[in-house]
């Protein structure tokens, strides 16, 4: 149920979006103590609270107008944040040059997590530090690297 909700918030999301600077990073339906629908959302200069604020009222008068998701739930539209989870090429290739962090399904030379410079990249491999190649099928997570 929540992938078909998320499917269909990309869809309207997309739609809302189209003729705008701002592209869709991520959407996720979740049930924590309430459900929450989140939208993740971001542009080159980064995103406004004007920005959210618009999204949001548009999303959600389209859908009570569709109506389809019986629970009631706590819409959020926001920036990806900081450590932002890479999920697209289009997210890879932006982030070209900066810090990641990489979390591996099982350790490769004897860790599961691997912080490095992503240098490129194919629909097989990540290339870390000009050198280092991580089999993209063996990655759980790809995030920004946030160094305090």
């Amino acid at each position: 149920m929540a992938n078909h909700i998320e499917n269909l918030v990309e869809k309207l999301v997309a739609e809302l979006l189209a003729d705008t600077e701002i592209e869709l990073v991520d959407v996720e339906y979740v049930k924590e103590r309430d459900w929450y629908l989140r939208v993740f959302i971001d542009k080159i200069g980064g995103i406004e609270i004007e920005d959210c604020q618009s999204l949001s009222e548009q999303l959600e008068s389209k859908l009570d107008e569709l109506d389809p998701i019986s629970e009631s739930y706590y819409l959020e539209v926001s920036s990806p944040g900081i450590d932002r989870v890479l999920k697209k090429d289009r997210d890879l290739e932006r982030h070209k040059g900066d810090m990641i962090e990489i979390s591996t399904f099982a350790p490769i030379d004897g860790s599961k997590s691997i912080v490095g410079k992503l240098t490129s990249f194919t629909n097989i491999d990540l290339i870390i530090n000009d050198s280092k190649v991580i089999p993209r099928d063996k990655i759980a997570k790809i995030k920004l690297y946030v160094e305090f």
